[in-house]
């Protein structure tokens, strides 16, 4: 009785186990699909802006859970230039979690997208290493959309992250200032299958990117191969 408990036991766990993997490997080509479409959006993001980008967060398919502002939250994935000084190609993607009052402002019935570009490494420091709040712990601001971001204010350059939304086929800068980024560790054990930290997986190359990432990894080094940003 006590073998067909454990095993009984045991089979639970690894399916269990084995629908978590499927759920973050589904939320991986969820966010591949948005990020190969936004992309390649006319006057989308501007390609010197993603050029300069260290890190890229997508959440695909945000929603409102509850009445209110309060319960709205989204998941998906940063994922970086590799490398400690963020110089090499687009390396395996961490599972992060945005959260706050902030994006329930910007969501209506529809599901929206959300891509944020990180665009210093003072930036991919803070939310690799910590809780962030946009705006506060991390300067944030709306990005700018066309083929340059010449035009763009002091504000919007000196940002730390930059974001924009797509909902309903319209594609536009938006201020998630207030929201809050964070490490989805229960979804990274899910994925990779043991404990790992955004840092581990990120700045340490603890793991290589899983087959349902290589999609999103191939987009970004086809997009935007070389990082450009002023301090290279």
């Amino acid at each position: 009785m006590r073998r067909s408990l454990m095993l009984l036991f045991t089979a639970i766990l690894f399916a269990a186990l084995t629908l978590g993997q499927e759920k973050e490997q589904e939320r991986l080509k969820e966010c591949s699909t948005v990020i190969g479409e936004i992309l390649n959006i006319p006057d989308g993001i501007p390609q010197d802006l993603l050029d300069k980008a260290e890190c890229v967060v997508i959440f695909p398919s945000v929603k409102k859970v509850a009445i209110g502002i309060g319960g709205s939250y989204g998941r998906g994935a940063l994922i970086c230039r590799s490398g400690a000084n963020y110089a090499g190609p687009w390396g395996a993607p961490a599972m992060y979690a945005l959260e706050g009052g902030n994006i329930g402002f910007q969501l209506g019935a529809q599901a929206t997208d959300f891509v944020l570009l990180v665009m210093n490494s003072k930036g991919a420091k803070s939310i690799l290493s910590s809780k962030v709040k946009l705006g506060a712990d991390a300067s944030a601001a709306a990005g700018p959309k066309g083929r340059s971001a010449s035009a763009a204010t002091d504000v919007v350059m000196k940002a730390e992250i930059l974001s924009y939304s797509r909902s309903r086929g319209l594609f536009a800068g938006v201020s998630l200032e207030g929201s809050t980024l964070r490490s989805d560790g229960g979804a990274n054990k899910n994925l990779y299958r043991k404990e790992l930290s955004a840092e581990d997986i990120i700045l340490k190359g603890a793991v290589r990117a899983p087959a349902a990432a290589q999609s999103l990894v191939s987009q970004l080094n086809k997009k935007s191969p070389k990082n450009k940003s002023e301090n290279r």
